[in-house]
């Protein structure tokens, strides 16, 4: 078995007890917010999911499912927003359009999010291996489209070569040649090295879609998932609604098991989100405030937290004195108390780094470097570099990471790093990509062209995509944007990222699973020596759900909400 298929999740539950169990009837409850604004937002909520599940309600009276529960319906309060609807390149990375996307379309293979194993989708069996460098994938029988189209392998080899070329998972999928058809069920895949142990997750992030409908993407995409869009009501503009219907014409194993799902978008106002699961209008909601878990849990609600990858990080400009030094940049890490500022920013919930990988993965390998609070350590550190009187300017995302940023000043201030704080969403433009030789490669900024910044503070999860460790590793570090134009790490003086390119392709190109643990596990060292760009922990993410109104659902380690297995009651 590869090891990266293992669930990888830690779970910790705060579960309603039988006294308040009479809070299914959806009442308003004890806890909610008393201010208008709050009070606003909670009946614009539970109006809007009233009326979208009248309409949804209507929309799938049509459509049939032998699995849907007759008359059910299952709702979902959102914490992302996006209108990039097209399953090709993963919606950009959307939170809320891949959970969407993982419903309503199949890959080859997919992806349970919930436990990171393959399971077969639109493949009827495993690949079949013709040589360590050629696979044949057959289509599974009837297999069809929710318009009642069948799925051919013109569909599968369109969806390949398009996203291929896409800007974020073509990247992951650089190992495939070529995708072609055999025949009209069946495709043979070409590949540039050996792939085996990663080959199914790594398909799976290809969504299948008709090759006839492919100007639809943008408007009203169809797969052949359990689930479709209900035309004209897909809006994941924030307040919005995304409706879906089940798939009548679905064959796969996780047929819908309600007659109709409802997800409001409410990404701006974490108390409507918290409002419409107290009051029953959502049955599941994600990103939960601490400090509205007792006000959920007495209400008969279940808040479960689930340790997973997400991480907070620093970005270095790895090209700039002094931070083109590695000890300067490791002195950063030793000046945070990360058990002070996880207890206070984090209510507990999040753990300090002791390697690139959570402590849970099972691939987890506690690194050369472990960053423990030493404020002593981080002022050696920069007088052995011969710096002094250090000024830098840290960038913060403006989101959940902002609340970590006063300690982080002061933490720094106290080694003798002066910061000055930046709040501000992020603008990657700004952050000056190096352009390129005609057909050749990237060129590194020189003299007065060296990027002006100096540390970003901001968050990171590419584990919506897979949890491997190839994924995770080349997300930040492989020839891409983030090392050549980002973090500058490709091209930063004596940088170690070329010897940490020939670890990660020994590595992809290795079918020996120890083999694999021992070159990543050398990534991960250099990863805690170079820190161009490192995590200083990684959290738990709060998902609150009503046990009295769905079966089966089960919160991910990841941004979203997956129903893939649940059924309303």
């Amino acid at each position: 078995m590869v090891m990266h298929e293992k669930s990888s999740l830690t779970r910790r539950s705060f579960i309603a007890g039988s006294a308040v169990a009479a809070a299914g009837a959806g009442l308003a409850l004890a806890g909610c917010s008393s201010s208008s604004s709050s009070s606003a937002a909670s009946k614009s909520a539970s109006a809007s999911a009233s009326a979208s599940a009248s309409a949804s309600a209507s929309a799938s009276a049509a459509a049939s499912s032998s699995a849907a529960a007759a008359g059910k319906q299952i709702t979902a309060a959102c914490a992302y927003s996006s209108t990039n609807y097209t399953p090709i390149d993963m919606c950009g990375g959307s939170a809320l359009m891949i959970p969407a996307t993982l419903h309503v379309f199949e890959g080859l293979y997919d992806l349970d999010l919930t436990t990171y194993k393959t399971y077969n989708a639109l493949a009827k069996g495993d690949p079949t291996k013709i040589s360590d460098t050629e696979y044949e994938v057959e289509l599974r029988e009837s297999a069809k489209f929710s318009d009642g189209t069948d799925v051919t392998a013109d569909d599968v080899v369109n969806a390949f070569e398009k996203n291929l070329v896409a800007g974020t998972i073509g990247p992951f999928l650089a190992f495939i040649d070529t995708v072609t058809k055999k025949d009209d069920k069946t495709v043979t895949i070409k590949l540039k090295y050996a792939f085996e142990s990663l080959l199914k997750a790594r398909l799976s992030l290809v969504k299948i879609f008709p090759k006839a409908k492919e100007e639809q993407l943008k408007t009203l995409p169809i797969g052949s998932g359990p689930w479709m869009y209900v035309e004209g009501k897909l809006n994941g503009d924030d307040l919005g609604t995304i409706e879906f219907a089940p798939n009548p014409n679905y064959t796969g194993s996780k047929a819908a098991k309600a007659d109709s799902m409802v997800w409001n978008v409410l990404k701006s106002d974490a108390t409507a989100r918290v409002t419409a699961l107290q009051e029953g209008v959502a049955m599941a909601a994600e990103a939960i405030p601490d400090s509205n878990v007792d006000q959920l849990t007495a209400a008969g609600c279940t808040v479960e937290y689930v340790q997973g990858f997400g991480l907070p990080f620093f970005m270095f400009n790895t090209m700039k004195a002094p931070l083109s030094d590695p000890r300067v940049r490791q002195a950063f890490y030793y000046a945070i108390d990360m058990d002070k500022l996880i207890a206070n920013q984090m209510g507990g919930h999040a753990k300090a780094a002791k390697g690139f990988l959570n402590e849970n993965h099972p691939n987890f390998h506690e690194a050369s470097n472990v960053f423990t609070y030493d404020p002593d350590k981080a002022k050696s550190l920069l007088a052995e570099a011969g710096v002094s009187d250090l000024k830098i300017k840290l960038e913060v995302n403006n989101n959940w990471v902002a609340d970590l940023a006063p300690q982080i000043k002061n933490d720094l201030d106290a080694v003798g790093i002066t910061t000055e704080l930046e709040t501000k969403t992020l603008q990657w433009s700004e952050y000056a990509p190096v352009t390129e030789t005609e057909g050749g490669p990237a060129i590194a900024p020189e003299g007065d062209k060296i990027p002006a910044f100096d540390v970003v503070l901001t968050p990171g999860d590419p584990t919506c995509f897979g949890n491997d460790v190839d994924l995770l590793l080349s997300w930040w570090y492989s020839d891409n944007i983030w090392t050549q134009g980002r973090s500058y790490w490709k091209f930063a003086p004596n940088s170690r990222w070329s010897e940490m390119q020939e670890l990660m392709q020994k590595a992809r190109e290795s079918a020996d699973a120890a083999e694999q643990q021992t070159l990543w596990n050398q990534c991960f060292d250099i990863l805690s020596e170079e820190v161009p760009l490192y995590p200083l922990f990684h959290r738990e993410l709060a998902t609150g759900y009503r046990s009295d109104l769905i079966d089966g659902f089960k919160p991910i380690a990841t941004t979203g909400l997956m129903f893939l297995d649940a059924a309303a009651k």
